[in-house]
């Protein structure tokens, strides 16, 4: 079988450098060596627990170095790594893990209560292991499972609602994605290399360089910063705690002497420049030196700020999708920032127009983002959706996740926004659709509408348009009822009684015309 792994990869890592930092979580520090044989342990665990290759096993944890270790376990027991949003409830926990046949669930302790009220309804999943004591003893409980199980076509399963109603999941080939973030490293190992090939380059990258990752590891930007920078030897640093904290993190950032930062655009950098801006010189952050956001958007003023405190730092704005990986990036350094929602877009990509011809700069004409090369398979257990997203055009497969652009006349693209009903909010996705009819299920509700809005933190915020009838409900009624069912990231901010929500004779929602009232009521002005 032709074709690499993310397990011979680690490994190889681990062969080159045992005694190097691998993952870094408060006061838990783990050398190569040490990462390399938990996850061999933790392999053994899934494969005596009846685990064989293909099956999936859905990680549910917030940063932290099991997350990784799980990661790495799946690859080297040919097994996919699933990620799951540590913000769903019940009935979403359910959706996902019977949607991927879920064979096997590491999730943290604090999420027992979720876990033991879903356990009944998934009797096909072998192995429930929880965080803390019960993982630790599974793993002195096995001997280390042999090096050499990794294989190019296992999978890598990403969820995500961006583009398909309720959360699908992506599925990258292992030698895929190893192979497209290996591209975009600035010392790529030699593509498909063997596994000793991979341990004597490797072993001439004497310089330790250490990235903190604050994106959430759940998502795929997150995932894929952190796999990135492991795969090119490197030290990956999270950061404990259940919520984002911005003087934490830079306290973190400034202990470590990290060289690398990922965020989630505004919804981090904001909190960020704030604290930086509050407190001036309270951080040493000299070693930095690029900053890296994707998921949400990232804006001009913001950069600007941030470079003051980091002048030595780049501040790459990546844009892209669970779907696509990388799309198109801009770099922003002192005296040369960016513009908001503007990208310089990968050889691999193009705008794509509706008769599938790509677009030419300055043609001016809307069409959809797309990139060719390495990308997914497709949606697990949905082909519909995956006929749709990843198309045939131009001689070439693309994946086509749904953004809409011009291509500008320098060859830039200028982002629109998505044609789809999916809001992006802090770097989640939701469908529209989902929680309208969760309102909709509201006793007194007759209709709803749920839209996005800019917001100068989150990109955009979840707001919502109800009619109702006979006694209205009270606003904090209709989000205590969303609250009830769904994810608080879905939970509309805002809401107004409205007497009509004038849907046309098909039906339809006028989705423009209703953003625009919504906005006129809510929205803070995009900068």
């Amino acid at each position: 079988m032709t074709g690499w792994n993310y397990a011979d990869v680690l490994e190889a890592v681990a062969r080159a450098h045992p005694e190097r930092p691998a993952l870094v979580h408060g006061d838990h520090r783990l050398t190569w060596a040490e990462f390399d044989d938990r996850a061999s342990r933790l392999a053994a665990v899934l494969e005596a627990g009846g685990l064989r290759p293909g099956d999936v096993v859905a990680e549910y944890m917030r940063n932290g170095t099991e997350y990784l270790e799980t990661f790495l376990a799946a690859s080297k027991a040919a097994l996919a790594p699933m990620n799951t949003n540590h913000r769903y409830i019940e009935e979403e926990l359910v959706q996902v893990w019977a949607d991927a046949d879920v064979k096997a669930v590491v999730y943290d302790a604090e999420f027992r209560p979720r876990v033991e009220a879903v356990r009944h309804r998934l009797p096909g999943v072998r192995i429930w292991l929880e965080t803390g004591a019960p993982y630790e003893e599974a793993l002195a409980g096995h001997e280390p499972r042999p090096h050499g199980g990794g294989r190019p076509d296992s999978l890598v399963l990403i969820y995500t609602g961006g583009t398909t109603g309720h959360p699908k999941g992506v599925m990258w080939r292992q030698d895929d994605l190893l192979s497209l973030l290996n591209s975009q490293n600035g010392r790529p190992i030699p593509d498909r290399a063997a596994p000793q090939a991979v341990a004597e380059h490797l072993a001439g990258q004497r310089r330790e360089v250490r990235s903190l990752v604050a994106s959430p590891l759940m998502h795929g930007a997150g995932l894929f910063y952190a796999i990135s920078a492991l795969s090119a030897a490197g030290t990956v640093v999270t950061v404990p705690g259940a919520s984002f904290d911005p003087r934490r993190l830079l306290d973190v950032l400034a202990a470590e002497r990290a060289q690398g930062l990922a965020i989630v655009g505004d919804a981090f950098a904001r909190p960020l420049l704030d604290a930086l801006d509050a407190e001036p010189g309270r951080w040493d952050l000299s070693a930095l030196r690029i900053v890296f956001s994707s998921g949400v958007i990232w804006s001009s003023p913001v950069k600007e700020g941030l470079l003051r405190h980091v002048p030595r730092a780049r501040l790459l704005d990546g844009l892209g999708s669970s779907e696509a990986s990388s799309i198109a990036s801009t770099v922003s350094t002192p005296g040369d920032v960016a513009d908001t929602a503007t990208f310089r877009a990968s050889d691999r990509a193009a705008v794509l127009h509706d008769d599938g011809t790509p677009a030419t700069p300055g043609d001016g004409r809307i069409g959809r983002l797309a990139v060719t090369g390495w990308i997914p398979v497709g949606y697990l257990n949905d082909p519909d959706k995956s006929a749709e997203v990843f198309v045939e055009a131009a001689g070439r497969r693309w994946s086509v996740p749904g953004d809409l652009a011009t291509l500008e006349a320098d060859g830039r693209i200028r982002l629109l926004g998505r044609g789809s009903s999916c809001i992006n909010t802090g770097g989640e996705k939701v469908f529209a659709e989902e929680v309208e009819e969760v309102l909709k299920t509201c006793p007194g509700v007759v209709d709803a509408a749920v839209l996005g809005v800019p917001d100068e933190r989150f990109g955009s915020k979840v707001v919502a348009l109800v009619v109702a009838a006979g006694p209205p409900p009270g606003i904090g009624d209709l989000q205590a009822h969303v609250r009830a069912r769904l994810a608080g990231y879905k939970v509309p901010r805002e809401i107004a009684l409205v007497a009509s929500l004038d849907r046309g004779p098909n039906g339809k929602l006028d989705h423009r015309k209703l953003t625009a009232v919504a906005d006129g009521m809510w929205g803070a002005a995009r900068v």
